[in-house]
C-alpha cells in the first residue's frame, strides 16, 4: 500500500519513520521525500498484510504524523491513448514503459503520483482521480 506522510513542524526532526519500522518490524520504501526544517512530505510503500498496515498507519498517527492512503494513484483511458510515449520519458520512476510490442505499460508499484505524465500526455489519457 502506497500513503502520504506529512510531518509537520512539531514532528519533523524526530525519528518517527525509524521508530515505526523498528517498532512494528515491517519494511518500508522510500518512494519520494521533500523534507526540511519546516516540514515533510514523504510517499512511501509499506508491504504488509492488511492488519500490520493498520497498525503501522496508526504508529504515525499516534507520533503526530499525517497519513493520507492512495487509493488509486494514477488513471488511463486506454480508449485514448495513442501510446505516442510522451508520459515515458519524463516519468521519474519508470513507472510508464514500453512494452516490446510498443504499447504502453504502466506499473502501479513504482507510481508516485507526481502528475508528470498527466501534463505530458497530448490527449488527455492519463488522470490523477
Amino acid at each position: 500500500m502506497k500513503v502520504k506522510l506529512i510531518y509537520s513542524r512539531e514532528v519533523v526532526e524526530k525519528p518517527i519513520l525509524a521508530n515505526v519500522v523498528l517498532r512494528a518490524g515491517v519494511p518500508i520504501n522510500i518512494l519520494e521525500a521533500r523534507v526540511n526544517a519546516q516540514k515533510g512530505e514523504l510517499i512511501v510503500s509499506i508491504l504488509a498484510d492488511e492488519d500490520k498496515i493498520k497498525e503501522v498507519l496508526n504508529l504515525f498517527r499516534e507520533a503526530g504524523v499525517q497519513v493520507q492512503e492512495f487509493a488509486e494513484t494514477l488513471r488511463i483511458d486506454w480508449d485514448k491513448c495513442i501510446a505516442c510515449g510522451a508520459c515515458v520519458s519524463p516519468c521519474p520512476t519508470g513507472a510508464l514503459r514500453f512494452k516490446e510490442d510498443w504499447s504502453i505499460k504502466f506499473d502501479d508499484e513504482k507510481c508516485i503520483a507526481c502528475k508528470i505524465c498527466v501534463t505530458a500526455c497530448p490527449v488527455r489519457a492519463i488522470s490523477i482521480p
